[in-house]
């Protein structure tokens, strides 16, 4: 005898699966079950009254309706709790991507001469943007060479997290600011060292100076003086975009560096300032530099 199939899909109007019978005709419901988990039955709509049916079910075997099983498609059911479970499930899919918020980002190295109506030109390209800022210094008004950008929809914001950006000539990134970062994402340091201080260089002095970059949170000068800081800023992002540079600070000329982590020692740190021309074992606490440079 000529193994027989009937047609069975999850939903009517999805393309159906062929399930094997059985000699006599009937299709055990563990057979179904293996395609479609979970199932507890079938249904089908009736070519007459067009409304649907169910299939008869006898201890775990499915018989043919009267006219047989024909070309019909057979619509798998599932017990009730389990469906309503699936469909709350996603609903509260739906809902949490609806509730996304955007974040305003931040856009690191930007060019001098960018403006807010320039970085609004270029992001709208990706999206609705509902804010543009670029940074400056209070007294001079010269960009601090990093700003912030908003939009409207979340994919907007995701595809601009996903790339750089050449912004009038030169290569930006835009990332999440430290406090909005997930939770699966690496705290950056928002500490830098500050490398061949001289011993009249104050705390405040270097609040004062490094405030021009972004937000000081903390300075720390060791004592005994050992030629060098630490500068903590509010954002990771402005600490990131000073390491490397070399600064002037009261005509002497420091070096901006990453961090060292908390078990580093002291040591580790004395070492790194006599690198730089300061700390013990190298002439003098500090390189004087021209005041006209």
């Amino acid at each position: 005898m000529a193994e027989m199939y009937i047609r069975v899909a999850e939903e009517e109007n999805e393309e159906p699966m062929e399930i094997p019978s059985e000699d006599d005709g009937t299709v055990l419901l563990s057979t179904v079950a293996a395609q479609f988990p979970g199932a507890c039955g079938l249904r089908y709509r009736s070519p007459v009254s067009q409304c649907m049916r169910g299939v008869r079910l006898v201890e775990g075997v499915l018989h043919a309706p009267e006219n047989g099983w024909g070309n019909l498609v057979y619509v798998v059911n599932y017990p009730k709790g389990r469906k309503m479970d699936e469909i709350d499930a996603s609903s509260a899919t739906k809902i949490k991507r609806g509730d996304q918020k955007t974040s305003d980002l931040i856009v690191l190295g930007l060019p001098w001469k960018t403006t807010e109506q320039d970085l609004k030109d270029y992001f709208n390209t990706f999206g609705e943007v509902i804010m543009v800022q670029v940074k400056r210094d209070v007294k001079t008004g010269n960009s601090k060479g990093f700003g912030f950008v908003r939009f409207a929809e979340w994919e907007a914001q995701g595809k601009v997290m996903s790339q750089r950006h050449m912004i009038d000539g030169r290569w930006c990134d835009c990332k999440l600011p430290n406090s909005k970062q997930g939770p699966d994402e690496p705290m950056r340091s928002r500490k830098v060292f500050v490398g061949r201080c001289t011993e009249d260089i104050t705390a405040d002095e270097l609040r004062q100076f490094f405030m021009q970059y972004g937000e000081v949170t903390d300075v720390f000068i060791p004592k005994p003086f050992r030629a060098f800081a630490f500068v903590t800023f509010a954002d990771d992002q402005v600490a990131a975009s000073l390491c490397g540079e070399d600064l002037i600070i009261k005509g002497v000329s420091v070096h901006i560096s990453n961090a060292e982590p908390k078990h580093n020692n002291t040591r580790q740190m004395m070492e790194r300032a006599g690198r730089f021309g300061n700390g013990f074992g190298v002439g003098g606490f500090g390189e004087r530099v021209n005041e006209s440079c």
